[in-house]
């Protein structure tokens, strides 16, 4: 038998966290390990835990869900933890920074049930969550407010690894990506994985976030 996925559970409202808590304790393969009402107490218990996961609110009192993020999965951090972030459709304006801060992937808190438990399972699997519907409205929106890192000539992909970045950015899954190239799917994850590594990039998420601040997305 398979160990389940040991997840913290962190948001301020005790309702929506006994609710969240309550599905995920629900499933086989998923198991709480903790719950808490602050970011501060989120990197405490998730230093302490060691969960897979954390299921990281935004807007909290001591500490926001941005910075446990940051504390907890941002760049340096020994042993990385992987975080979930979940916000209301009026906090969109966070997601951004979430992301660079970390985050593996967001929901919007109004998501059924079965999109956090598949939420879940996907960013303890190690790839992102970042769902192709809300990837322009949520990150799109500051491409012109990012500033570029740098001349996108000077980015040491190929012709066709920056194809592939770009339709990773624009939302598309592998199989899309594959559609639309016209190669195969196990090709396409090859490239993703070689642009990871050349790039020295965590998933996809960050991936998306390079792009934009590259000017390699319009």
């Amino acid at each position: 038998m398979t160990a389940p996925v040991r997840v913290l559970v962190c948001d301020d409202q005790a309702l929506i966290r006994t609710g969240f808590a309550t599905i995920i304790d629900a499933q086989p393969d998923l198991e709480v390990v903790g719950e808490c009402g602050d970011g501060r107490t989120a990197v405490d218990l998730a230093r302490r835990l060691g969960p897979d996961i954390v299921v990281m609110d935004v807007r909290m009192p001591v500490l926001d869900g941005i910075e446990a993020t940051r504390l907890l999965a941002g760049a340096g951090v020994p042993d990385p933890v992987k975080v979930l972030v979940v916000t209301t459709f009026n906090l969109d304006e966070y997601v951004y920074e979430a992301l660079r801060a970390g985050a593996s992937g967001f929901l919007l808190k109004d998501a059924p049930p079965a999109q956090l438990l598949h939420g879940i399972r996907t960013v303890a699997s190690g790839a992102a969550l970042l769902a192709p519907e809300v990837t322009r409205q949520l990150v799109g929106r500051y491409a012109a407010r990012i500033r570029p890192a740098g001349d996108p000539a000077d980015v040491a992909l190929t012709r066709r690894e920056l194809e592939v970045l770009r339709l990773i950015a624009d939302g598309l899954s592998n199989s899309e990506i594959a559609a639309t190239l016209v190669i195969s799917q196990e090709t396409v994850k090859t490239y993703v994985s070689r642009i990871l590594t050349k790039l020295d990039l965590r998933d996809r998420v960050q991936a998306v976030v390079y792009a934009y601040r590259n000017g390699l997305v319009t």
